[in-house]
């Protein structure tokens, strides 16, 4: 049975001694069975669960806010989605002034003046129409630049990851902005 290495396993030097002696099988057995130890009671055993799965989501959160690369959750993680995030983040979008936008002309349209109701109404479809030409226009240079930059691998969902990415405000962003505005990616 072949076994995979991994990428930290270099090929060993015959010649090379491992630095430590051989285990008689009985003991390489003994160790392989004491490694899992399941708990006997149910409520344990969720108990020891919820645990794992909460230190893996601490995990992922802190990675989440430093951009630690190791740590991220799975929608997260490749070189691919790392160079979507950095496109976008070195950029300006009015894409991600949409929110505050929408807030005020929401307030604009609250007003009992049906000029300022007006306003906002035109103001809404004139700003809703530019973010939808700035999300095309994004969404064709991260596409082309994913194409010439990673051809060959993988890069599906990650135009709809930086167009998401795009509609948040900067500092609201999860993984936090690794470039500056105006950086090469």
């Amino acid at each position: 049975m072949l076994e995979k290495q991994d990428e930290t396993t270099q090929p060993r030097d015959p010649q090379a001694k491992k630095g430590r002696p051989t285990p008689k099988r009985s003991e390489a057995e003994a160790n392989r069975r004491t490694r899992v130890s399941v708990p006997k009671d149910r409520k344990e055993a969720a108990r020891q669960a919820r645990d794992r799965v909460r230190a893996e989501r601490e995990k992922q959160r802190t990675a989440l806010m430093e951009g630690d690369e190791r740590h991220l959750p799975a929608r997260d993680k490749g070189p691919v989605r790392k160079f979507a995030r950095d496109y976008v983040d070195a950029r300006w979008s009015l894409a991600e002034f949409f929110l505050p936008a929408a807030v005020l002309i929401l307030v604009l349209s609250i007003v009992k003046v049906p000029a300022l109701q007006l306003l906002s109404t035109l103001l809404f479809l004139l700003f809703f129409v530019l973010v939808i030409l700035d999300f095309v226009r994004l969404g064709f240079g991260l596409r082309k630049q994913l194409t010439e930059r990673f051809a060959g691998q993988n890069t599906r969902g990650a135009v709809a990851y930086g167009l998401m990415r795009i509609l948040q405000m900067r500092r609201l962003r999860l993984p936090k902005p690794q470039v500056r505005r105006g950086e090469k990616p």
